[in-house]
């Protein structure tokens, strides 16, 4: 029988291998990856793997796909509940500066911490929001809904298998074999003529609605492995000739702790695809909805720190707002000098990062007591500290990733009315939709932190609250 997380590592090892037949700059970039993260793990030795194994980082994947419907979106969900993968934040792309997209989005992982050391597979899961009204006429809106109802995403051998592997967390050889093959093949690039006319109407809207809406059936539209320099790969990119996007997303590169998430890509191709015209002739044309993206991953943030980020990313944007967009890193960079601890023992003192807390067993006897406070504590050398790394997302990076990528007109934004009220939408709303509760990334964060604080001596538990932010 096999287990959830080996369909789970199954299936993302063979999507990747799909991925690259399909898009062979995946494969450069994997390799690209490959190759930084080997050097860093050399020059930095056991530092590098501070925040996950080299085993772990070199396996690590998330992938991106996107539905137009509820339903779709149920069937998403049953498909990697099979994997052992839930639904993980909220985030509303409709909103984002400078990137307003019509959809909102979660992420299907393993929570289990266990789980996410054998195989931390993520997909980051896009639903087209047809009732906005900024995004969507009415007579549009009539169009979209009745193409949307009459395509089928996924076979139903494949939600049958899926809800028994949810259901029995295991499925035989045979059925496993199965159910892979079923499900990498959902997620291919349809060879199916798309209707010309009615993609350029949808792409009028957004680039990812005509992605979405445009065409009857889904694919993955990037794989991303995680490089322990992304910097550095962003130059060896390039120098073979890669076109990446203008930027890194995210933090900036600093001297302090990395946090939370930094993502860049390769601009999306131009990719052969069958178009039909108004009169039904097919021609071979191109169309640029897919790329490739690596990531950086950080220490996760408390609901303080990312208060803190949140300001921190408000101040770089008033200041770099007059100057060349060459400066916003320099300006970023300085933001985060001023406002952010430069150390991890700062950002778990003052409760803005999230950590585990293990007793230090040899530390020399010397009479004291240990302090009630975590401060105290982690500098006297009672604890040391673990970071936790950031399992998941952020709105503002998708939304410029996907901005960057999507654009094969020109057109920017698209068309959104501004006048015109979206409508509230939030993790409620889309746990009604999938029937699948979006569990809290910041209360998942927490558990794993509390656990570890549960596990201490009783004399070595802090007491005392984390000193205040103060002034910054």
């Amino acid at each position: 029988m096999i287990e959830q997380w080996r369909l789970r590592a199954g299936f993302a090892e063979r999507l990747s291998r799909m991925y690259g037949r399909e898009v062979p700059a995946y494969t450069t970039l994997v390799d690209v990856s490959r190759e930084v993260n080997e050097d860093v793990l050399r020059k930095r030795g056991s530092d590098a793997e501070r925040l996950g194994s080299i085993g772990r980082v070199a396996a690590e994947r998330h992938g991106a796909i996107r539905v137009g419907t509820p339903e779709e979106l149920r069937q998403v969900g049953r498909v990697f509940g099979a994997l052992g993968m839930h639904p993980v934040g909220f985030y509303d792309l409709r909103d984002t500066p400078a990137s307003a997209l019509p959809i909102v989005s979660t992420a299907f992982r393993p929570v289990d911490e266990d789980e996410l050391a054998r195989n931390p597979f993520r997909v980051f899961t896009s639903m087209l929001t047809v009732s906005d009204t900024r995004f969507f006429d009415d007579g549009l809106r009539s169009r979209l809904g009745t193409f949307l109802a009459g395509r089928e995403l996924f076979p139903p051998e494949l939600l049958a298998l899926a809800d028994r592997a949810e259901a029995e967390r295991e499925l035989s050889d045979t059925d496993a074999d199965r159910f892979l093959e079923l499900a990498v093949r959902a997620f291919e690039l349809s060879a199916e003529p798309i209707d010309e006319d009615w993609y350029a109407s949808l792409e009028r809207v957004s680039a990812v609605a005509a992605d979405i809406g445009g065409v009857r059936s889904t694919h993955i539209n990037h794989l991303t492995p995680r490089v322990l320099d992304i910097d550095e790969l962003y130059r060896r990119m390039t120098e073979r000739g890669i076109e990446m996007i203008d930027t890194i997303q995210g933090p900036p590169r600093w001297a302090g702790p990395d946090v939370l998430l930094r993502q860049t890509s390769f601009r999306a191709l131009a990719e052969p695809r069958a178009l039909r015209s108004a009169d039904g002739v097919v021609r071979h044309g191109a169309l640029r909805v897919r790329f490739g993206e690596v990531e950086a991953r950080g220490i996760a943030l408390t609901r303080e720190g990312r208060v803190l980020y949140d300001r921190m990313l408000g101040l770089v944007d008033a200041r770099a707002a007059s100057r060349p967009a060459a400066e916003r890193d320099a300006v970023a960079r300085a933001v985060w000098t001023e406002h952010l601890p430069p150390t991890e023992h700062e950002l778990a003192a003052r409760d803005l990062g999230f950590f585990t807390y293990h007793a230090v067993p040899d530390r020399p006897a010397d009479g004291g007591r240990p302090p009630c406070d975590l401060d105290g504590l982690l500098a006297g050398g009672w604890l040391r500290a673990e970071p936790i790394v950031y399992e998941d997302f952020l709105p503002r990076s998708a939304a410029g990733i996907f901005r960057s990528n999507l654009d094969r007109t020109g057109s920017g934004d698209g068309a959104r009315d501004r006048e015109r009220d979206g409508g509230a939408y939030d993790a409620d709303q889309l746990a009604e939709a999938m029937g699948r509760e979006v569990l809290d990334p910041f209360a998942l964060y927490e558990r794993q932190r509390d656990r570890s604080l549960a596990l201490l001596p009783r004399a070595l538990r802090p007491t005392r609250a984390p000193r205040p932010q103060g002034a910054s």
